[in-house]
């Protein structure tokens, strides 16, 4: 989004860390001056809300961590090498209570809330002095807020489980000893709340006659399909209220029905859209815009990510032309070899992983043969990278301007087709079996992926009537298929209660393949721990109340 790059400087909205008391009590109150004399009216409040969109552009949200970083361990890809080094040791799940990548992710995303409270307070308190038309579209700007508030609390409940629910900008400024840790049930409440408001207000993206320009921003559609991402994870581990399978299904249902939103034709369309920066709601729910329409190449002042970069292909740099991509992520050869073997006509394999890296002056292939036949005793080493955000394939524009670890490439939060699927599986849970629409919903993905029209029914792709075993499997399966490496695996895992049983039978496929083979986040995941992040140390021996996590206590 070209406006999200706008960041108003003279509105400097505070932020909250859990690490110093000291730095919340001594802001300079100049700030709060200028607060107050600022978002007279709906230009300046859209000014100070695109602030807390711009919350999600470090890499301590959607630039590395919340998009790809955190979820590489898992049963389709992971870090490159065999060691615990540098940012090995996450992936690895070798990290520990004080890891900076654990700590960092936490205070961003207390930041953001933060400053969506301070906003929401803020525009609450001026609404009734602006003009009519101003109030109707700082109404919706309520609401944006609101969703991104709740869309902040899901990742920080989701990942680390305890927390503490901050309602307000004043219990932010609270002695960290008074911090208490909500019960997982209330965070999910509050954030049910606040997309609810959101759903009620804003309008379809396609309907938006109020804001100039609505790319990137959420819409009615995106906060049904995010509240039916938190229902669904909610009825799963480790809350595990099944209740909410009903109420995913009710809200997906109301997206699904409204017409508003629909699957794109062509699957290699959506990384073609998201690495130009050009949107699509048709598809797109929420996503994460890098794209500048001029380039510094500086991280600082650009909203650039490490999409494509550390996730994407290897790229050789070529001096003057283009730079180096060191593509970090591999993707686990026996997934990519149980994918062709039972979907060997599905075409998202190819244009989710690459066979291929780009040295210099050409382009170089790994023979499929080497993934089967040993060579001299042995096989290739995994090489295989994701294939989506590929770089040289898709970026038209400014690729040669940026450094090694940096692209303008966006990132898809949510997309319609997660949602299709997510009613598949609610409506499995609900019925003990995959009922008509469930079926129809896993189709409608299924044929899209095989380069076939999605709305005609097709008997050598369609899924038929099963048990709900068997469709429980196939949900998981197919969500591997649609949305490898789009930072949502390791999190589905976690909700299926399979995490750990998940790295332990990576390790033996791999063994199984390549008895030298290695996955080292076997060595170091542990059953009951990794399924959520620590605390962050530093923040739990200031919150004196609060107990670590399972497993990660010293």
């Amino acid at each position: 989004m070209k406006k999200l790059i706008y960041y108003i400087s003279a509105f400097a909205l505070s932020v909250l860390t859990f690490t110093s008391c000291s730095d919340l009590l001594d802001e300079d109150p100049r700030s709060e001056i200028r607060k107050n004399t600022y978002m007279n009216n709906a230009n300046e409040a859209n000014n100070v809300l695109l602030g807390v969109y711009r919350d999600m552009v470090s890499d301590n949200m959607y630039a590395m961590n919340l998009s790809f970083y955190f979820d590489i361990t898992n049963d389709l890809a992971q870090c490159e090498g065999n060691t615990t080094n540098g940012p090995r040791e996450f992936p690895a799940n070798a990290f520990t209570t004080g890891s900076s990548y654990v700590q960092n992710t936490w205070a961003a995303l207390y930041n953001a809330i933060y400053d969506a409270n301070d906003f929401i307070e803020r525009l609450e308190a001026k609404i009734s002095t602006f003009s009519i038309e101003d109030q109707q579209v700082a109404t919706l700007y309520l609401a944006e807020a609101r969703g991104l508030r709740a869309l902040y609390y899901f990742e920080l409940v989701r990942w680390y489980g305890h927390i503490a629910l901050i309602t307000n900008t004043s219990e932010s400024f609270k002695n960290p000893e008074t911090f208490t840790q909500a019960d997982p049930a209330d965070v999910y409440k509050f954030i049910e709340d606040d997309l609810k408001y959101a759903i009620d207000i804003l309008p379809y993206a396609t309907d938006d006659q109020l804001r100039g320009d609505n790319r990137y921003r959420l819409s009615k559609g995106a906060a049904l399909g995010l509240l039916t991402r938190v229902y669904t994870t909610w009825a799963g581990a480790p809350v595990n209220d099944r209740s909410k399978w009903e109420q995913a299904v009710q809200t997906a249902s109301l997206l699904i029905k409204s017409g508003k939103h629909h699957l794109l034709d062509n699957y290699e369309q959506l990384w073609y859209n998201t690495c130009n920066g050009i949107w699509d709601p048709a598809e797109s729910l929420i996503e994460v815009s890098f794209f500048a329409p001029t380039i510094t190449g500086s991280s600082s002042e650009d909203p650039c990510g490490r999409i494509g970069k550390w996730n994407g292909v290897v790229v050789s740099e070529i001096e003057g032309k283009r730079a180096t991509n060191n593509a970090y992520i591999k993707v686990i050869y026996p997934f990519y070899l149980k994918w062709k073997t039972n979907e060997p006509n599905d075409l998202r394999r190819d244009l989710s992983i690459a066979n291929y890296k780009y040295a210099p002056d050409k382009v170089l292939y790994v023979p499929e043969n080497q993934l089967d036949v040993p060579t001299q005793g042995q096989k290739q080493k995994q090489t295989y990278t994701p294939a989506k955000w590929d770089t040289e394939k898709y970026v038209e524009q400014y690729n040669a301007l940026l450094n090694k670890d940096k692209s303008n490439i966006n990132w898809y939060i949510l997309r319609y087709a997660d949602v299709l699927l997510l009613y598949a599986e609610a409506l499995n849970e609900c019925h003990n079996g995959p009922t008509d629409e469930a079926l129809t919903a896993i189709n409608l993905v299924r044929r899209r992926g095989y380069g076939k029209p999605y709305l005609t029914a097709n008997s050598s792709i369609d899924l038929k009537a099963m048990s709900y075993d068997e469709f429980k499997k196939a949900i998981q399966d197919e969500r591997a298929y649609e949305l490898a490496f789009e930072g949502q695996r390791r999190q589905d895992l976690v909700r299926w209660g399979i995490y750990y049983e998940s790295i332990v039978d990576t390790y033996r496929d791999i063994v199984q393949w390549y008895p030298e083979g290695n996955f080292i986040a076997y060595t170091y995941t542990q059953k009951g721990k990794h399924e959520l992040l620590p605390i962050p140390q530093r923040d739990l021996d200031l919150m004196k109340q609060f107990k670590q996590n399972p497993g990660w206590t010293k």
